[in-house]
């Protein structure tokens, strides 16, 4: 929408280049691990400023509605979507495991406190949502 009467509309993505739209990648590990994560990013061709959040968790809903809420670490950064094929086959060289990866549309990250994400085929959970205040997690409501 805009004020300008004859303003042309776009269905191009308001975080749109040639690259493709940006997007918020998550990645999730155990403690442990995030110094290998980090090592990790640095090998890809462009630069990350990731975001870490220590204190997170994942809330994994069950099929009966059950819910298990495990500690976990949460790295965030932005890449472009036609940079996800890249990322995908780093990690996938460095042993991480393609589950632990989320990618949604950036505007859609800011807007939102936690990510609710699907499981993947096999899964024993429903899905899972991803809550970067352990605080949220408690009073989610999913």
């Amino acid at each position: 929408m805009s004020v300008w009467p004859n303003a042309p509309s776009t269905s191009l993505s308001a975080l749109h280049s040639s690259a493709g739209d940006l997007v918020s990648i998550s990645v999730t590990v155990q403690p442990r691990d995030l110094e290998d994560l980090l090592e990790t990013l640095a090998m890809l061709d462009f630069p990350v400023n990731p975001q870490i959040y220590h204190d997170a968790v994942v809330v994994y809903v069950e099929r009966d509605g059950t819910q298990r809420v495990e500690p976990a670490t949460i790295v965030e950064f932005p890449a472009y979507a036609s940079g996800l094929p890249k990322i995908h086959a780093t990690f996938d060289s460095c042993g991480f495991d393609r589950d632990a990866i989320s990618v949604s549309p950036m505007l859609d990250d800011l807007h939102s406190g936690e990510r609710v994400e699907p499981a993947p085929p096999g899964a024993a959970y429903a899905y899972r949502i991803l809550c970067k205040q352990p605080a949220a997690a408690a009073m989610s409501k999913h």
